[in-house]
Parts: structure tokens; sequence; C-alpha cells
């Protein structure tokens, strides 16, 4: 039986954990026909069948899964070794992948990449910007970005951010023309730009005072499934749209929008950077944890 290289298993545990030939394709920076090529190479080199393939859809065979599930320990002890000779020469080095929102990835952006990259010269991050939740382990993320109140609960949390609110906003001209709601039912009779989240379904707008909870399902000629769209259609007066406030800042600075039912947008949790205590721990997010923990970042 012939060896597998290490490109080889690695290009492996990529398509086993996108099952997908063209997003592993694209993560390693190869072709998808010289990814198939190599993972028929892989099999023709084993004796075996390790995946299932159709026009639509990758899955792993029983012989795939058993690869799998002993290559990621093993891949696992290598990055440990590679790590130590790292830091046993001072030097942080390798790549990170990071998921999150739009937003999410935007504050990194403005806040952290700076920073990290100026002190650690020698990582490379790779963020993807995804509004669906994700499940980071099994698409082969090192970390996520994600609201407080929506970390799953096995994961460890670092601290990203401030606590936030979502705002309800609207156009100087939308409230001379319709009036500004006085409650969260008053909504019922206004214009609304709804949300359509990743799963499908429309986001119901939640607020809250002195311990009293509104839920909206608010009515609304417009869905749109992107904050910073909303914001736009806000502004050019289609309604009132609900939206993260970093999303509205630049547009209530300049007075373009106003926030209504302010008293009922608490704040809540804000950004987290999120990972599995269960598996290694890269040095590359060893060092971006410990600079989120410092506070060292770049002012907003």
């Amino acid at each position: 039986m012939a060896k597998p290289t290490l490109a080889d298993l690695q290009s492996f545990m990529a398509v086993a954990a996108r099952r997908s030939f063209a997003q592993a394709a694209g993560e390693l920076g190869v072709s998808r026909s010289a990814l198939s090529h190599a993972m028929r190479g892989l099999e023709a080199d084993l004796g075996v069948r390790l995946l299932h393939r159709t026009t639509r859809s990758v899955s792993l065979t029983d012989a795939g899964e058993r690869l799998l599930a002993r290559l990621r320990p093993a891949l696992s002890e290598l990055d440990d070794a590679l790590d130590d000779v790292s830091r046993s020469e001072g030097e942080v080095r390798g790549s990170l992948r990071i998921n999150g929102s739009e937003g999410a990835i935007r504050h990194l952006l403005r806040t952290v990449v700076p920073p990290f990259l100026a002190k650690y010269p020698l990582m490379e991050l790779d963020l993807v910007a995804d509004g669906r939740l994700s499940d980071i382990v099994a698409e082969g993320f090192d970390a996520g970005v994600r609201l407080g109140e929506a970390l799953p609960k096995d994961m460890i949390a670092v601290r990203v951010s401030e606590d936030m609110r979502f705002v309800a906003v609207a156009s100087p001209r939308y409230l001379r023309k319709f009036g500004r709601p006085g409650s969260p039912e008053d909504l019922h009779a206004h214009r609304c730009i709804r949300q359509r989240l990743p799963s499908g379904k429309r986001y119901r707008w939640e607020f809250a005072q002195h311990g009293q909870e509104c839920v909206i399902d608010p009515p609304g000629a417009l869905t749109l499934d992107n904050s910073t769209l909303m914001v736009e259609a806000a502004i050019d007066g289609l309604g009132i749209a609900y939206v993260p406030e970093p999303y509205a800042c630049a547009a209530l600075a300049r007075r373009r929008l106003t926030v209504v039912l302010d008293e009922w947008c608490p704040a809540i949790p804000g950004l987290f950077l999120y990972f599995p205590g269960s598996r290694h721990i890269p040095a590359g997010l060893r060092a971006l944890i410990g600079m989120l923990r410092e506070g060292e970042r770049s002012p907003v």
C-alpha cells in the first residue's frame, strides 16, 4: 500500500468537514477537479472507498468515518508539536479560521485584527462572514463570534465587545408622515422593515421595559436579510427597522435616522469569541484570546 501524503490527508479532512468538494477546494486554494483527483488517488492508495459522491452532496463511508476519527487526534498532535517549536522560537505563526455574522466580522476588522496582525505578523486570519449559526467544529473553524445570548452552551467564550442594543429606527421623513409609535403594540399600525433569518423564518422583534417583555411579529411590505440594507431602507423612508445599534450609529449621528421606542430597547450581551474547550487550542488562537482578555484592541 502506498502511503498517502500529509497534504492528501489534510485535503480529505477538509472535504469531510465541508461535505463539499467546491467549498473544500476554495478553502485549500485548489481547483475542484484537482481535489477530486487527489481524493481518488488517496482511495486508490488505501484500497478503500472513503467518500460517497453524488451530483449534489458528499458523505463519508464507514471507512471514511473511521479514518476521520483517527486523523483528528493524530493531526492535533502534529499541530501541538509544531506549536511547541513555534513557541520555542518566540514566534506565533499559522492560520486561524473564524466564523461570524457580517457585523461580528466587521467589528473584528475595526478593533481586533489590526493590533493582532501587527503583533503577530506571521499569522494569517481567514474570516468568514456567514449569517447562519454555523457549527464551527463540524465546519472546520477554530472559533466563532456570536452575540452572548446565542452562544452554544458547551463552548468557552471570551468577550469581544461591550453590551449592545437592538434599536428601532426610522427616518425623520417617515415619522413626519406616519407619526411616532408610543409602544411596541403601536408598530402594528406602522410600516416595518422585516428581517428574514438564515433559517428562512422572519425575525420577531423583542422589546423589554421594567421587567415587561413584548415580542412583535411586525407588519410590513418589505423583508430583507441584511442589517446594512435594512438601515439603508429606513433612511429612504420605507419604514421602521429593528437592527443592532452599531449598524445605525452613523445614520443616527447624521440625523438621517431617529431611534423610536428608546425606553423599550435595553442592552443585551455583546459579541463573544467562542471555541470548544475539548480540543487542542492552536497557538494563534491562544494569542488572540490573550489579546482580548488584556483589552488590546483598536478604538472603534
